[in-house]
């Protein structure tokens, strides 16, 4: 955190290391020592990232997305997910992803919430799973540029090149564990 206090005396004022900052009027009214104490704090808030991930199942497979040309990760495995674009509830965003990775269309109340992951990454993020076990159209890659293939695999058999955190999700989706933490040690 940043601040500085500064001690307004009478004609100038003097920052927290004794500097003059400036001569300026003082208005001290009824104080007794002749002197303002202001405290200026400026911190910008942090900012959590947010992203949401389909467990799509089926017959006991989960279909999972190939990384590619996305500059993190490409050649492993995840799952059809993004990042919330803001104004946005993670169900429209969960949605919306579908859509716009996999060319299907989902409800709302087919949306099944499965885990959540307070993740620390190379940022840290809150990251919310849905299962969804029916969906209207045929899935194909709808982001080319990102994604070179959409696979299934069975939720007991899963790649090797899939991401950790993605596998330590399908595992709590399994063992019916709602919340974990991920890369915090």
């Amino acid at each position: 955190m940043s601040w500085e206090i500064v001690i307004i005396r009478r004609n100038n004022a003097l920052s927290s290391n004794g500097r003059t900052v400036g001569s300026e009027p003082t208005n001290c009214g009824s104080n007794p020592y002749g002197a303002t104490i202001k405290i200026n704090m400026s911190k910008e808030r942090f900012q959590l990232k947010a992203a949401v991930y389909l467990l799509l199942i089926k017959d006991n497979k989960v279909l999972l997305s190939r990384r590619f040309n996305t500059g993190w990760m490409d050649g492993r495995y995840s799952l059809i997910s993004g990042h919330l674009d803001g104004n946005e509830t993670v169900s429209t965003a969960m949605i919306r992803e579908a859509f716009e990775e996999a060319k299907i269309k989902i409800k709302k109340e087919d949306l099944i919430p499965a885990t959540v992951i307070d993740r620390q990454s190379d940022q840290e993020y809150i990251d919310f799973f849905f299962v969804v076990k029916k969906w209207d159209g045929e899935i194909e890659i709808g982001e080319p540029d990102k994604c070179d293939e959409l696979k299934w695999f069975s939720l007991d058999n899963l790649p090797d090149n899939l991401l950790s955190y993605i596998e330590e999700a399908i595992e709590n989706y399994k063992n019916k564990i709602p919340f974990f933490e991920s890369g915090w040690n």
